[in-house]
């Protein structure tokens, strides 16, 4: 083999200027020209750039590269058992326990950070599973349950009832469901259950999220919780008031990608909440958890069948064992039933042990769509994988609540986009106060798949300030006009912004009308930046499906391509559509919405293995 091939790779688009130079790292590091290990460093680094944690030799061996049909051949990769034996002799590969640049294991070769990250994750979960919780006064928490959860969901069973039960009595806890089953307010009643189970002993608690926008949502569902949660004065006020990000949890020190809570110097917390968790990406979620004491009870909440995070790993996902249908122990039931009064078929006489299956829980039933509207239909036909029914619910005019627009050419989606982009901004840019500037614009959002291309953001956002400003709107030729939308794309610590963090640039009538950029942050409240201290940002009218992760709009446009990219899958599709609480229109090629509905996308990882591939005692 040529170390040739990858620059002809690099070539034609497959390989990035850093996958060839990490590629020619690791070859001069092993000190000695090996094609097996520069092809391999090239490809971790290019699963890497695509989100994956590592590399499955088991998934590339004996392919030939490009893949990408109509591409011609470059190469083929080599036998997987000769692949894995060649690396093994290799000075920059290791295995576990070793401290290389690169490691292997079970086929999976990874990023040594990305390696430790899964480790960490991975050891802090099972640990967390195999220590005791304290026990439980089943008398007082069968009563709570039936107080706080007096809703039976059709077929005799409440799995908020259930999903709170397994909160209160594990040290771990995961609690699924699609938009509108009542995640963060089932945890508002977890938490009282929690109170009145500790008595007169104060319980610490910590709420988070990945966004301040997720944060803001759940300080706004749990301060609506303390007025009206079925309990008494003392506990209502033990409530936490508010929630934060992960990163403001922690601890951020500016200009270090480390934080002030870790291992070491863990949070004074005995229950952390994380909302919208599939966000969460693998080193983050690895540093939070190893923040928080083994004995402490660890609550996520998300939905399993969004998209993964932007960043490595799908944490929620493998946590979960998406695409597998688990029961519970036999001993777990007996527990629910005894409990709640609830016996159910979903179990697994097989399994005996208690583990992270007797963990997870997923809530079915909606409360924000009705089981026979359009957005409830159509994203469960889209996560069954149907996309001849997606698109013909779509396509179905007789639903209100959703919309097929055939995708127009280029050329013309200016005017296609002339209805929704005037009837969307135009009440927010005349509003002055920010907060409710803010809560106005975020009524409406233009979601697409891609970043680049006539269908991509950076184009639909060009078209949307011609639009508006052709409107009188908008006055384009001023950087920071009035109403100028931002989202920042780079972490900065030391400002409290985050990468997805959105703001509004308005005249700011405390500093003699000079244009402040204002952010919502829990609780209400709205705090500004000069926009020349502002981290890397860009305009956003539109925004990716991904960017949307832990955002809900009235309405959305969402606008996909005209042809299927890698990008294009069932989870994309779901979360887009389900972004919205009352309108979605899908703009599309119909056969190009029907395959990408097809394709299920997983991230390569080791996390799911080590969490459902072994039995562990206790949990």
């Amino acid at each position: 083999m040529n170390r040739d091939w990858i620059q002809t790779l690099y070539e034609a688009g497959y390989f990035l200027p850093i996958d060839v130079h990490f590629a020619s790292l690791m070859n001069r590091l092993a000190g000695k020209d090996s094609f097996g290990v520069a092809l391999a460093a090239a490809l971790v680094s290019r699963a890497a750039r695509e989100g994956n944690v590592c590399l499955d030799l088991s998934a590339v061996a004996g392919k030939k590269l490009p893949e990408e049909e109509g591409a011609t051949p470059v190469l083929t990769c080599p036998d997987r058992v000769e692949w894995s034996a060649h690396l093994n002799e290799s000075a920059v590969v290791g295995t576990p326990g070793e401290f290389r640049p690169l490691i292997l294991n079970d086929y999976r070769l990874y990023l040594y950070r990305y390696w430790m990250y899964q480790e960490n994750l991975a050891r802090s979960i099972r640990d967390r599973l195999a220590v005791e919780p304290e026990p439980v006064d089943e008398a007082l928490l069968r009563e709570g349950l039936e107080r706080l959860f007096p809703d039976v969901e059709p077929g005799g069973i409440s799995w908020q009832r259930i999903a709170a039960y397994t909160a209160v009595t594990k040290r771990f806890c995961i609690i699924s469901g699609g938009p509108g089953t009542g995640k963060t307010a089932t945890v508002a009643r977890i938490l009282t259950l929690l109170l009145e189970q500790a008595g007169t002993k104060r319980m610490r608690m910590a709420l988070a999220a990945p966004t301040g926008k997720a944060a803001a949502r759940l300080t706004e569902v749990i301060g609506r919780a303390r007025t009206t949660v079925a309990c008494n004065d003392e506990i209502k006020e033990a409530l936490p008031t508010g929630a934060s990000t992960i990163h403001r949890l922690l601890g951020t020190i500016p200009h270090s990608p480390y934080f002030r809570h870790d291992e070491k110097n863990p949070l004074p917390v005995d229950v952390v909440v994380v909302d919208e968790a599939s966000m969460v990406d693998l080193p983050l979620m690895a540093k939070l958890v190893q923040a928080i004491p083994h004995q402490s009870r660890l609550i996520l909440l998300g939905d399993k069948d969004q998209l993964a995070s932007v960043e490595a790993g799908s944490v929620l996902g493998d946590a979960c064992d998406t695409g597998r249908r688990h029961g519970y122990s036999r001993k777990f039931r007996t527990d629910i039933v005894r409990v709640t009064g609830f016996a159910f078929d979903d179990g697994d006489d097989d399994a005996d042990e208690m583990g992270i299956r007797d963990c997870v829980v997923e809530l079915r039933r909606s409360y924000r769509f009705d089981p026979d509207s359009g957005i409830s239909r159509v994203s469960a036909a889209v996560n069954d994988g149907d996309g001849a029914m997606a698109s013909g619910l779509l396509i179905d005019s007789r639903f209100d609540d959703i919309r097929w627009n055939e995708l127009p050419p280029p050329r013309q989606m200016s005017a296609f986009l002339v209805t929704y982009v005037v009837k969307g901004f135009k009440d927010y840019l005349k509003i002055a106060d920010p907060a409710e500037a803010i809560r106005r614009f975020n009524e409406f959002r233009i979601l697409c798949a891609l970043r680049e291309g006539p269908y991509g953001v950076a184009n639909i956002n060009s078209l949307v300030e011609t639009i508006l400003e052709g409107e009188k709107l908008i006055s384009p030729d001023v950087k920071w006009y009035p109403g100028r939308p931002v989202m920042i794309t780079r972490n900065d610590y030391s400002l409290r912004l985050f990468n997805g963090d959105v703001g509004l640039a308005l005249p700011d009538p405390e500093s003699g009308g000079n244009t402040m950029v204002f952010f919502s942050e829990a609780g209400g409240i709205t705090r500004k930046l000069h926009p020349l201290r502002l981290p890397e940002h860009e305009t956003v009218y539109a925004m990716t499906v991904h960017k949307s992760q832990g955002s809900e709009f009235n309405t959305v446009l969402m606008v996909l391509p005209d042809r299927l990219s890698p990008v294009l899958t069932r989870e994309l599709i779901y979360t887009g559509i389900t972004r919205a609480r009352e309108t979605v229109t899908v703009s599309g090629v119909e056969s190009v919405f029907r395959s990408a509905v097809k394709r299920r996308i997983e991230r390569a990882s080791g996390l799911r293995d080590a969490l459902w591939g072994k039995r562990f005692e206790g949990c």
